[in-house]
């Protein structure tokens, strides 16, 4: 086997709570052997982290989130660009910057030359999570270098990128792997030949192991009693939660439920304004950002799991929401729509409930049928469970993408 060489792994920022499937992907690959270095564009900004950041062991470098914060770093790396292979990656820039003439371009130039720098050539190789922002920094990187990079694209980069900007990535990336077969045709489409893998991420069913419990009887009847809604999720456009928080309300006079939402996220006060109008904000518990382990205690109490996804008006979009594995890997009786990834996951009747995105009648009607039907919810969470462990366990991402890896290292000693 050809010896496993260093991996930098940019990311956009580290660490982040609603990026908890990278955490895992990381910790898995780094117990498969390969030597991690984490690239951050930005510091974190999240009050809390999840145990699992706590066990990975790769250092992290943090590139200047603004170049002009730290004007001294940036000289220094293009000073040191200069006499190598900076006029291999500035004509690219410039190709980018004339289609893009932003800021964010000419930082991003400026975080490449800092991480060439500071991870010199010969070091390893480059890995981008997400193929907007941080593919553009380790392209750029990679030029300098002179090696070879590669990327995991996932929901809002590939959606709300365009086709000119994904196909230059796809051509000069050794390979791209992507989490749902949704993505993976946009990105076929454009490769034009181009190695792209479909990836699911999977879920560390050691960490998410099977519940004790096996469902509660509540059928919404007993007001001291509410059956318990959970969803987990940013408060963006294309997670619906307005949408949710509307089909709530249109739920008949006498059944007795409570909402719990967990998650930050930019519209988290418009939509406790919406709940307040529509005359639920008193069966609302608006819990803000957890941990997993907290998160994992709220998935083994609720009877069932709503999450409304949808494609937003910018194209961004989930991909296969990784909290739905989560809640299906808890026997939760999942409920959501036919948007993105999601059909991927649940097959409807079958291991859970799907509506057409932004119907909020349909998801009331699904959201009735769950809460007064215990069996149901019992059924379609055994058949949820089921289908997580049978096919969405982690390791066989992570098998894939170290074999990956090892077949483009082969290729190089060749």
């Amino acid at each position: 086997m050809t010896p496993r060489r260093k991996i930098a792994v940019v990311l956009k920022g580290y660490p982040r709570l609603s990026e908890t499937f990278i955490a895992q992907e990381l910790l898995g690959l780094e117990r498969a052997g390969l030597d991690l270095t984490l690239v951050a564009l930005r510091r974190p900004t999240d009050a809390r982290r999840h145990p699992v950041h706590d066990e990975i062991r790769a250092p992290v470098l943090y590139l200047p989130e603004y170049l002009h914060q730290e004007p001294g770093r940036v000289f220094r790396a293009l000073l040191q660009a200069l006499p190598g292979r900076f006029w291999n990656a500035f004509p690219a820039f410039l190709r980018d910057l004339f289609r893009d003439p932003t800021r964010n371009r000419v930082r991003r130039f400026g975080q490449a030359l800092v991480l060439a720098a500071e991870w010199p050539a010969g070091s390893g190789w480059l890995h981008s999570h997400f193929i907007h922002t941080p593919a553009s920094v380790t392209r750029y990187a990679a030029m300098l270098h002179g090696t070879g990079w590669t990327c995991s694209a996932h929901a809002k980069d590939i959606w709300t990128s365009t086709d000119r900007e994904l196909a230059d990535k796809l051509a000069h990336a050794r390979w791209t792997v992507t989490c749902t077969r949704d993505g993976l045709s946009r990105l076929r489409s454009l490769a034009g030949g181009a190695p792209v893998h479909l990836s699911y991420h999977g879920l560390d069913l050691a960490r998410f192991g099977p519940p004790g419990a096996t469902g509660s009887d509540r059928d919404g009847s007993d007001p001291a009693r509410p059956v318990l809604i959970l969803s987990v999720g940013r408060a963006v456009e294309k997670k619906g939660y307005d949408v949710l928080l509307r089909a709530l309300a249109l739920l008949p006079a006498g059944l007795n439920w409570r909402f719990a939402h967990v998650g930050g996220g930019d519209l988290l006060a418009a939509l406790k304004r919406l709940a307040a109008e529509l005359g639920i904000a008193g069966r609302v518990d608006w819990h803000g950002p957890l941990a997993q382990e907290e998160v994992l205690a709220l998935y083994r109490t609720a009877d069932v799991f709503a999450l409304a996804c949808r494609v937003a008006p910018d194209g961004d979009r989930d991909g296969l929401p990784n909290v739905l594995v989560e809640a299906s890997s808890q026997r939760l009786a999942c409920i959501s729509t036919t948007a993105a990834g999601v059909p991927e996951l649940i097959a409807d009747e079958e291991n859970g409930l799907l509506v057409p995105p932004d119907d909020p009648e349909a998801l009331a009607a699904a959201l009735a049928r769950a809460i007064g039907d215990p069996e149901l919810r019992r059924r379609l969470g055994t058949a949820a469970e089921g289908r997580v462990r049978e096919a969405f366990d982690h390791k066989s991402s992570i098998r894939q993408l170290v074999s990956l890896f090892e077949a483009s290292w082969q290729a190089d000693a060749k």
